[in-house]
């Protein structure tokens, strides 16, 4: 059976508009269409195939796992889940795990964990959640209504209550809102889907501070900033230097995306006394930690762990923002580069907004592959095994496809 882009429109519910070619195959940071067109991607699947595409380690283990156990649900425990749960405790310092299929998942999770906490501490007054505008948390009925888009929630009829939204960044109105009533504050370490717009430090403190005043837990969603993507393992790993040398860290944080370098997964790590209240039956996942995933998110933890590898991250990360400088001395067409890592925006200068997609459109016609995080901004999200010649590469297409832009 032959199929095309048309296809999409005939048989799939629009919830996409993708991009005018059919993808078929992809090796390392490169991407094949069914007629044979070759793209370089720095998009990774939104920030997923952080090893790139069938990269021997991950396929080799894939094929090794389906031939031994691919699912058996959390009725039992199978030596995979185990060992990445164990890998993920040991390499961060939390003392639990819960797996999930997704970073919605893991979200909604943290956050139900969040309640139940509160709910057994406090008892139901105190439901509060916090959250900040230009956050994105997942596509659920609760996630999507505690990310700070309405775009997003808009027009699906009553959304959970006792969700509260903020200005990111803004400490006095953090100040004037957090009280007893609150039982959590979730926020993103830097805002993907928001416009890559990074945490202040200051604010960051001032968060900790004030949940710990309220006994309010803080939820670090590190879906995208986390597996490397920042040039640490978790993005909350940078932050060890604040608070008087303390560090901010968060009691509950979520994972996903790069965490199986393409398969399916989520999780996320807290401690031992706050996972105690998800007790038997109270929470759970069909597919959540099956041992296909997990085998496969140890492949990862261990390579992407590495500080060579994380260090490799930051200078790929560096070298990208430099060939963006030097374009946009060109073109004039970037108000500001922003991000960390290999998490990178680029948003657009006033006479170019609201045109990321036309010139995503552009960038795919000149044979690179890139994202948006809303209407002004540009989003590379490359796999972290990305080159120097690769990056060259990218930007020599990106140059192209901005001679296009401009000139329109």
């Amino acid at each position: 059976m032959t199929v095309s882009r048309q296809t999409f429109d005939q048989v799939m519910i629009p919830c996409y508009v993708p991009q005018n070619m059919v993808l078929e195959r992809g090796e390392g940071c490169y991407l094949y269409d069914t007629e044979g067109k070759r793209y370089v991607d720095l998009s990774a699947g939104i920030a997923v195939n952080c090893l790139g595409h069938n990269h021997p380690e991950v396929v080799k283990t894939i094929s090794a796992q389906a031939q031994r156990l691919i699912h058996v649900s959390n009725i039992f425990v199978n030596d995979k889940t185990l060992t990445l749960a164990q890998e993920l405790t040991s390499l961060t310092g939390f003392d639990k795990v819960f797996f999930t299929n997704s970073g919605a998942e893991a979200n909604e999770a943290a956050l139900k964990l969040a309640r139940r906490v509160a709910y057994d501490n406090f008892g139901a007054e105190k439901d509060e959640i916090i959250s900040f505008s230009h956050s994105f948390h997942g596509r659920t009925l609760f996630s999507v209504s505690v990310g700070g888009q309405a775009k997003y929630s808009t027009g699906f009829g009553p959304t959970p209550s006792g969700i509260t939204h903020l200005p990111f960044n803004d400490c006095a109105a953090l100040e004037r809102t957090i009280s007893d009533k609150t039982c959590a504050v979730i926020l993103e370490p830097i805002q993907g889907e928001g416009g890559i717009l990074p945490v202040d430090p200051e604010f960051l403190v001032q968060v900790r501070a004030l949940c710990d005043k309220f006994h309010a837990l803080l939820i670090f969603d590190e879906v995208q900033t986390g597996v490397g993507r920042t040039g640490s393992f978790y993005a909350f790993e940078q932050f060890k230097d604040l608070n008087g040398g303390k560090g901010v860290r968060p009691d509950i944080l979520s994972s996903a995306k790069g965490l199986a370098a393409g398969i399916p997964i989520g999780a996320i790590l807290t401690t031992d006394e706050i996972a105690a209240h998800f007790k038997p039956g109270t929470h759970g996942s069909t597919f959540g930690g099956n041992p296909l995933a997990c085998a496969v998110g140890s492949v990862v933890l261990h390579t992407v762990s590495a500080p060579d590898f994380l260090t490799h991250v930051s200078a790929m990360g560096q070298l990208i923002r430099d060939q963006l400088t030097a374009l946009n001395d060109k073109y004039h067409c970037f108000k500001e580069l922003r991000g960390k890592g290999l998490l990178i925006g680029a948003e657009l200068s006033e006479p170019f907004h609201d045109q990321s997609g036309k010139l995503q459109q552009l960038c795919t016609e000149h044979g690179l592959l890139v994202l948006v995080a809303g209407p002004n901004v540009l989003r590379l999200t490359p796999p972290l095994i990305i080159t120097a010649s690769v990056v060259t590469e990218a930007m020599t297409l990106l140059d192209q496809a901005l001679q296009a832009f401009t000139a329109q």
